[in-house]
């Protein structure tokens, strides 16, 4: 299981929108990135991130609400790579071990082991896979794997307080959406929600199924996304710090960025008023831990509008803004100011005390 688990890092990426965030897993011979249709509702571009994929913009192609699929259109250099299977000749059967794997809560990659439940487990009109791999926020659009190490199925929702019982779409599905989508060479399309077809752009005819005459939506026809109110003055502020905010989005209200060798993740909470950003600077070394924690505590003693903590086993230096006395250039200032002190403090860290820089995970 751990080869198995091993292999998918390459192939499970992280999507994030101004919306939401997923998971996805690439098809290199395909040429496209599976996730779900509710992971990239109302985008026509997401952010996609993974080992094999720098992070950057990308395309969707396909929507599919029926089934809750979409693909996303794979970058040149990801599709040169060995392709993981789907798997067409074993039957699941109940108590079968699976694994699924994805992003949960933003992390960059996890996986859960479980079992299979019920393999026919109906909902509107559609058999999902019931098992008991923990599924979370962020798992959504990741495979399910068998213990063969083949895709079985796509994580697609789970029972709120249900105790790990997670759904899956079976793969069946899957192989069939893609045979359908690969007859439109490359075009985008959607499937009409009302006779099932997949509709072609170039086929449509305007916004309406050839077929049945219904109402569709192509992925291009998705408005641009424009941030109002106190996140317009976030993304101004990170425009001015030099940083493309399509890129940096990570779902409704958060953004992550880099500075050097620090992550830096914003998140904005409405309700509070609150805007935390948090540089994520290295991690807790081995040894010397206890002179470490002496030199943190030293430095908040003497440090003014920020402190340094501990996350985990990442070290993190943060700094907290109010929404009602925040403007672009007040903004500016502070976030340059804890990028400056991330720059000086993960080398001390790393320097003094042995502490992990973070491209090292």
């Amino acid at each position: 299981m751990k080869d198995i688990i091993e292999i998918y890092k390459d192939y499970v990426v992280q999507i994030a929108t101004p919306y939401n965030t997923g998971t996805g897993f690439l098809l290199p011979r395909e040429g496209i990135i599976v996730t779900n249709e509710h992971v990239v509702r109302d985008n026509h571009e997401v952010v996609l991130e993974g080992r094999l994929i720098p992070k950057q913009m990308a395309r969707v192609l396909y929507l599919d609400q029926k089934f809750d699929l979409s693909f996303i259109q794979a970058p040149a250099l990801a599709r040169e790579v060995e392709g993981i299977e789907i798997e067409k000749t074993r039957r699941l059967h109940e108590g079968d071990l699976i694994i699924a794997v994805g992003h949960p809560f933003g992390l960059k990659y996890t996986a859960t082991q479980g079992i299979v439940s019920n393999t026919m487990h109906m909902q509107n009109d559609i058999l999902y896979i019931q098992h008991d791999a923990a599924l979370n926020p962020g798992n959504s659009g990741g495979p399910l794997i068998n213990a063969h190490g083949r895709v079985v199925g796509v994580n697609t929702f789970i029972v709120q307080n249900g105790n790990s019982i997670g759904f899956s779409l079976p793969a069946s599905y899957l192989e069939e959406t893609l045979a359908a989508f690969s007859q439109g060479g490359g075009d985008e399309a959607t499937r009409c929600e009302s006779c099932s077809n997949i509709v072609f752009g170039k086929s449509s005819t305007g916004h309406y199924c050839l077929h049945c005459g219904s109402k569709i939506r192509m992925p291009s026809d998705a408005e641009p996304y424009e941030a109002i109110g106190m996140q317009r003055t976030i993304e101004d502020t990170l425009i001015r710090l030099g940083y493309a905010v399509n890129i940096c989005r990570r779902g409704p209200n958060n953004w992550e960025l880099v500075h050097g060798s620090a992550t830096i993740e914003i998140a904005y909470h409405d309700q509070s008023g609150l805007i935390l950003c948090d540089a994520v600077l290295c991690y807790l070394p081995k040894t010397q831990i206890q002179e470490l924690y002496e030199y943190l505590l030293r430095q908040n003693h003497q440090m003014q509008g920020g402190s340094l903590s501990l996350r985990g086993n990442e070290i993190i230096l943060s700094t907290i803004m109010v929404d009602r006395q925040l403007d672009v250039q007040q903004g500016y200032h502070q976030i340059k100011n804890l990028m400056e002190r991330a720059d000086y403090y993960d080398d001390q860290l790393v320097n003094l005390f042995g502490a992990i820089w973070k491209q090292e995970d």
